[in-house]
């Protein structure tokens, strides 16, 4: 699987671009806020989005949907129900940003739901904590662990919805799968679940129980 990685916005999101071989077919993962520049990047290159999927539903993974569907008007869009938001706005660091809901044509995923994007063999894990529908796709030996794991710390939980014990768990819950994985996350480097087995305070805490 090829995977291209692009940092968007003023915190820095992680949107990953994802194909099997060397076909137009592309997904995307969390397109940020600059979804007119992922539709330029992806158009110089001849390619053509299948999904967006995203990792959860803060403002910076998702504006960037309505640059997207600019260009590709039926593009499908997934996230977890509970992170669709109630209405068509949510408040964070007290600004109002568009909810996933409102942009309409949602198709919502969750634990054990199994997707082909791309010709990539995707699979959901519920990973709350960050959100209370933060999800980690697994895509072959690779995980999109949005703001759940990073490289060496782990996502914050002192925005709404956030739950220490839940993301603790999620933590445990990765670090127990039984292979060493690529991980690509939600903002700055990647890195491996072996790395970060050894490596990473949160994930070692949350895998003996503390």
């Amino acid at each position: 699987m090829e995977i291209n990685v692009m940092r968007l916005g003023m915190i820095g999101t992680n949107c990953y671009i994802f194909r099997e071989g060397d076909g137009a077919a592309c997904g995307i993962v969390d397109p940020g806020d600059s979804g007119d520049r992922v539709a330029a990047w992806l158009k110089e290159r001849g390619l053509e989005p299948e999904a967006v999927l995203l990792t959860h539903g803060h403002f910076d993974h998702i504006l960037g949907i309505p640059g997207l569907r600019a260009s590709w008007p039926d593009l499908p869009v997934y996230c977890h129900p509970a992170d669709l938001g109630e209405g068509d706005t949510v408040t964070v660091f007290g600004d109002t940003f568009p909810s996933v809901r409102s942009f309409g044509n949602i198709r919502t995923y969750k634990e054990g739901d199994a997707l082909a994007v791309a010709g990539v063999d995707i699979r959901v894990l519920e990973t709350p904590g960050h959100t209370p529908g933060s999800v980690t796709l697994e895509a072959g030996d690779v995980l999109f662990t949005g703001d759940t794991l990073f490289n060496e710390s782990m996502g914050r939980t002192d925005l709404p919805g956030g739950d220490e014990g839940q993301i603790m768990a999620s933590l445990k819950r990765l670090g127990e799968l039984e292979k060493d994985y690529r991980v690509c996350p939600g903002h700055e480097g990647q890195s491996t679940l072996e790395h970060e087995r050894q490596y990473n305070p949160f994930l070692r805490a949350a895998m003996k129980g503390v």
